[in-house]
C-alpha cells in the first residue's frame, strides 16, 4: 500500500505549499484556530484548478463540539453538497449526540450524500472524544464511512498509539484509520511501522508575522508569545520531510 501524507491546509496558500511539498491530500480548512472550519469555495476550486490534490474538505460550522442545532445541521448539509459540485474529493465532518456517541441518522445521511458523488467520507476527530472508541468505531463501519481521522483518544496521536494500532489490527481492512495531532517527520515513520497504517494527517505548521495584529491597544491575536502578531501556516520544508521521512 502506498504511504499518503495528509496535510491540513488552512487556506488555498496552505495547500499550495503542501502541493510543493509533494503531499497527495490535503483536508481544506478555514479557522484552523478553532480545530477547523468550513472553507470557502473559492479556495477549493482554485486548489482544484492548479493543483492534481486530492482535496477533502471540512464541513464545520462553529467552534467547540459536534452536537448541533438542527440549523446547523441543515447549514451542514447544504455546504456539503456545494463542496462536492464544486470539485471536493471527500467531506470531512461529524455529528454526535449529547452524550458523545455517533449521531447515527445524520451521520448515514452524510454518507449517502457524498457517495452519490463517488467521493470519500471521514469522520474526524470528533471521534476522539466518544465515550467507546470500539462502538464508535463498528458504528461507523456499519454506516459506511470510508476513513477515520484520530489521535487515539490521546491529545496527540503518538499518546494514543496503542489504542491506533489495536483499531487498526482488527478494522483496518473495514475502514481507514488516519492518525492526526502531532504527527511529524520525526515520528510519521514510527507511528506507520508501530502501527500497520499507511497514512497520517500533519499540519506542517509554521508562522508568518502580520503587523497589524496589534496596534492601538487593540489586539486580534489568537496565539500565544512568541507569535502574538502571527499566523499559523503550512511550511513547504516541513511538508517535503515529512514525505521524504516516509519513503
Amino acid at each position: 500500500m502506498e504511504r499518503i501524507i495528509e496535510i491540513c491546509a488552512g487556506s488555498y496558500q496552505d495547500c499550495i505549499a503542501a502541493y510543493k511539498g509533494k503531499a497527495k491530500r490535503v483536508e481544506l480548512n478555514s479557522a484552523l484556530s478553532v480545530g477547523g472550519l468550513t472553507p470557502s469555495v473559492a479556495s477549493l476550486v482554485r486548489v482544484k484548478k492548479e493543483t492534481d490534490l486530492s482535496v477533502i474538505c471540512m464541513v464545520r460550522p462553529r467552534a467547540a463540539g459536534f452536537c448541533y442545532e438542527k440549523e446547523d445541521v441543515d447549514i451542514i448539509f447544504e455546504d456539503a453538497k456545494i463542496l462536492l459540485e464544486n470539485g471536493a474529493d471527500g467531506i470531512s465532518f461529524g455529528f454526535l449526540r449529547n452524550d458523545g456517541s455517533i449521531h447515527k441518522e445524520y451521520t448515514k445521511e452524510m454518507v449517502d450524500l457524498v457517495h452519490s458523488y463517488q467521493k470519500e467520507v471521514v469522520f474526524h476527530r470528533a471521534f476522539d472524544v466518544t465515550p467507546d472508541a470500539f462502538e464508535a468505531i463498528e458504528t461507523l463501519i456499519e454506516l459506511g464511512v470510508d476513513r477515520v481521522l484520530t489521535s487515539g483518544q490521546k491529545p496527540k496521536a503518538m499518546e494514543g498509539i496503542d489504542l491506533i494500532k489495536v483499531l487498526n489490527n482488527q478494522y483496518g481492512e473495514k475502514i481507514q484509520i488516519l492518525p492526526g495531532s502531532g504527527m511529524n517527520a520525526e515520528n510519521a515513520r514510527i507511528m506507520m511501522n508501530y502501527t500497520g497504517v499507511y497514512q497520517v494527517h500533519s499540519s506542517c505548521k509554521n508562522y508568518k508575522t502580520d503587523t497589524t495584529t496589534t496596534k492601538n491597544d487593540v489586539s486580534y491575536s489568537y496565539l500565544e508569545s512568541p507569535h502574538e502578531n502571527d499566523y499559523d501556516v503550512v511550511d513547504v520544508e516541513l511538508v517535503k520531510k515529512l514525505v521524504d521521512s516516509i519513503k
